[in-house]
């Protein structure tokens, strides 16, 4: 049998620095390493030390295309720990935010970074060329989420209004009433992309995937919900290590998380389309059959339809959010440090992300987790490459190369959040 090694050195169109090492055997594929060769940030170790209040801002560095998932799971898990609750136009008011972000991230990834991959474009310059209107469409979206962002974070990166308890200041009706003109002209732009993505050709690949999300009991999740699998496992966020955990990989800056005695398992949108397809709005329900999709989605190439129809969602929910907004009397809760723990998953663009702190009595920060989606998706994307490269054995090698390439841009995977997770070990 004939050995064959397909390395690709720096994985093209994903945020921050990966590579890919495949090793075929006749027609088995015998090793798949996805490469996250990035240099370890350590944020976990930066907020040892750090007060409670400092936490949304210091997370919000970890990745500056997704800050304000990173900031949500933050502020939930200090209130979670400090004991208050934040509800009514305030909590509304942060899922308004978090629409921002997701219309952002999504129109980011499926027109610039993945969409290339279906038209055969090495990148979205060249495809700019055939399909310029198509580019423009995904830069107005993409800006229409980074508008929703800056009025209510501050800023379109990294926002600095987010705080324990609520926000800093809070907009009037006045500062959010010309979104809703953008945020209509982008409604009606995400159903034109759903169903031009609905057109690309798909190849026929499924997985038996074990979905992981946060389920709502009442809406689609963003950044609330119990997490759900589905094997018909509910838990809270403080049971979350109960059920997963990581594993060092030699060959990784970023740890490998599994399902405890089950394995690898999948984040993100086709989770949560899959496990919350019904809390859709009747519309996007219609609009995911006229794209060829069922309830359930398992075909990873689709996953950018499924964006598609996040986007909007998103629009849809932010538009209604907009409309009904009405400051509240107070733009945050009085927060009392204590010694206490506390813990939080929300919905990123990419999927659960687990935030764990432990404080003082002080408020100072004495342990932290940080979880990202791309991290508990590593192994899944392994997973389907082994699948997946023995069907297309027979393509050339650039072209084999692509379709790998391209397997991992599925997932939209944040190569930069997964690096803070090294363990160091040091024998002596």
């Amino acid at each position: 049998m004939n050995s064959k090694t397909y390395n690709v050195d720096y994985l093209a169109r994903v945020e921050g620095e990966g590579a890919l090492h495949v090793q075929v055997k006749g027609s088995q594929v015998t090793d798949v390493k996805l490469k996250i060769f990035e240099p370890p940030r350590f944020f976990e170790a930066l907020l040892r030390g750090r007060a409670y209040s400092e936490a949304p801002d210091i997370t919000a560095r970890i990745c500056g295309i997704c800050p304000i998932a990173y900031q949500m799971s933050a502020v939930h898990a200090m209130e979670d720990a400090l004991g208050i609750k934040v509800e009514g136009q305030l909590r509304l008011l942060r899922r308004l935010l978090y629409c921002g972000e997701w219309i952002s991230s999504h129109a980011l990834h499926i027109f610039f970074l993945h969409a290339p991959d279906f038209l055969g474009y090495p990148d979205s310059i060249q495809m700019a060329k055939d399909y310029p209107e198509v580019v423009r469409r995904g830069l107005q979206l993409k800006k229409a989420g980074n508008a929703i962002i800056a009025c209510i974070g501050g800023r379109e990166v990294h926002p600095i209004n987010v705080r324990v308890g609520g926000f800093y200041k809070l907009p009037s009706r006045r500062d959010l009433a010309p979104l809703a003109e953008q945020v209509k002209w982008a409604r009606q732009a995400a159903l034109e992309t759903v169903r031009w993505t609905a057109q690309f050709p798909y190849p026929d690949f499924e997985q038996a995937y074990e979905f992981v999300a946060l389920c709502p009991a009442h809406e689609y999740p963003l950044d609330e919900g119990r997490l759900t699998t589905t094997r018909g496992v509910s838990l809270n966020a403080r049971e979350f290590e109960q059920h997963f955990i990581e594993e060092q990989v030699p060959y990784s800056h970023a740890l490998h998380a599994v399902h405890k005695g089950i394995g690898p398992y999948c984040v993100g949108p086709l989770a949560r389309y899959t496990l919350n397809f019904d809390q859709f709005p009747e519309l996007i329900q219609e609009e995911a059959r006229g794209a060829g999709l069922g309830p359930i989605c398992r075909n990873p190439f689709r996953s950018i339809i499924v964006r598609s129809l996040e986007v909007l969602y998103a629009c849809h929910e932010a538009l209604r959010l907009i409309e009904q907004y009405e400051p509240p009397d107070r733009a945050a809760i009085e927060v009392v440090p204590r010694a206490s723990e506390g813990w939080s998953i929300t919905e990123a663009p990419r999927g659960i992300l687990y935030h764990h702190y432990q404080l003082d009595e002080e408020g100072l920060i004495l342990k932290a987790k940080i979880i990202p989606p791309t991290s508990q998706n590593q192994k899944m994307i392994e997973e389907d490459l082994r699948r997946y490269i023995p069907q297309v054995l027979n393509a050339p090698g650039d072209q084999l190369l692509q379709r790998c390439e391209q397997m991992v841009r599925n997932y939209d995977p944040c190569i930069s959040c997964a690096t803070h997770f090294l363990k160091l070990t040091i024998e002596r």
